[in-house]
C-alpha cells in the first residue's frame, strides 16, 4: 500500500522568507493556522508562480504574496498585516519589484467575512497589478478591483494549480476545493467516529451527497477512491493513521484531492517539476486535520 507524502507536491521554501511563516503541518500540532494557494500567472514578461499564504495565530493575522524568482533561491515578497486596529489599514497599497519592474498590491479587506480560517470567505479583493494590467485578483470583489485599480485584466488567466491548508476540528473537517470543470468551488466535508463500539470509520461528502465511506479504518487508514465531481474524476487519497495510533489522535490526518484519473505516482514528482509545467496542470489541494479535544 502507498504513503501520502507528508511534504506538499508544490511547496515554497520556508527558508526563503524574511521570517517564518507557517509551521510544519505534520511535525507537532502547529501554532499557526494557515492556507496557502500556488497561482500560476504572467508577470514581468514569464510565467511564475505566485504563492498567497494566508496565515493567522493568537497575536497575527497576515497576508504572505510571493512571486517566483527562477533564477534565484530568494523570491520576491510582500507581507500585509491583516490584524490591525486601524479601520483604514484594511485597505491599502503596497508595492515591490519584480525583475526590476514594478508590482502594485490593492487590497480591500473593511468588510471582509471570516469564519475560522485565515483566509477571508466573502466581501472583499486583493489585486496584484504590473504593466497597467490586472495579472491576479483574489476574492469575491473583482469588479471593485477593477475599478480601483484603473487597470485592464491581463491577457493571460492565472490558473490555480495548488492549495495546501492546516484545519482543526473534533470530528468533522469543513474546507472547499476548485474541482471539476471551471473554477467552481465545491464544499468538502470530512467525518469520523473513531471511538465507540463499532469499528472506527470515515465519511467524505462534496456538496452534501456522501462519496465515500471507509469501514475497517483500523485495517484502512491508508487509501485511495476516484469519485465524479461534475461528470469529472477526481482522486481522493488519505493517510489518518496517526488519528488512530498517535496517542490521544493527537497527530494530523492528510488528504489529498486531485483532478484527473487514477495516477498515484503523479503525486510523487518534485515539487519544483510540477510547478513549472504548463497553466494547464490539473489542480491539486492537500489538507492537514488536526483532531482538536
Amino acid at each position: 500500500m502507498f504513503r501520502i507524502p507528508v511534504e506538499s507536491v508544490i511547496s515554497f521554501n520556508e527558508g526563503q522568507l524574511k521570517e517564518k511563516t507557517v509551521d510544519d503541518p505534520t511535525a507537532d500540532k502547529p501554532t499557526q493556522n494557515f492556507v496557502t494557494f500556488i497561482h500560476r500567472a504572467k508577470l514581468a514578461d514569464m510565467f511564475r508562480n505566485i504563492t498567497v499564504t494566508w496565515s493567522k495565530n493568537m497575536i497575527s493575522h497576515s497576508l504572505y504574496i510571493m512571486v517566483e524568482n527562477p533564477y534565484e533561491e530568494d523570491h520576491y515578497m510582500c507581507k500585509i498585516d491583516l490584524k490591525t486596529w486601524q479601520f483604514w489599514g484594511k485597505k491599502g497599497l503596497k508595492s515591490f519589484k519584480v525583475d526590476e519592474k514594478r508590482v502594485d498590491v490593492f487590497w480591500d479587506l473593511r468588510s471582509a467575512k471570516f469564519t475560522s480560517s485565515p483566509e477571508p470567505t466573502s466581501d472583499y479583493y486583493v489585486a496584484l497589478v504590473s504593466e497597467e494590467e490586472v495579472v491576479l485578483v483574489l476574492g469575491d470583489q473583482k469588479k471593485e478591483a477593477f475599478k480601483r485599480t484603473k487597470c485592464r485584466p491581463s491577457l493571460e488567466d492565472a490558473a490555480l494549480v495548488h492549495k495546501k491548508e492546516i484545519v482543526f476540528a473534533k470530528k468533522c473537517f469543513c474546507t472547499k476545493s476548485t474541482l471539476g470543470p471551471g473554477k467552481k468551488e465545491h464544499n468538502i466535508i470530512i467525518e469520523s467516529a473513531l471511538s465507540g463500539p463499532c469499528d472506527p470509520e470515515m465519511w467524505i461528502s462534496v456538496d452534501g451527497t456522501a462519496s465515500i465511506r471507509i469501514t475497517n479504518l483500523h485495517w484502512r487508514f491508508r487509501g485511495n477512491e476516484t469519485i465524479m465531481v461534475d461528470d469529472l474524476p477526481v482522486q481522493i487519497l488519505w493517510d489518518v493513521h496517526d488519528w488512530l495510533y498517535n496517542g490521544q489522535h493527537s497527530g494530523a490526518g492528510v488528504f489529498i484531492f486531485k483532478q484527473g484519473a487514477d495516477e498515484p505516482e503523479s503525486i510523487h514528482r518534485e515539487g519544483e517539476d510540477l510547478a513549472k509545467q504548463s497553466s494547464s496542470i490539473d489542480f491539486c489541494h492537500f489538507l492537514y486535520a488536526w483532531k482538536t479535544e
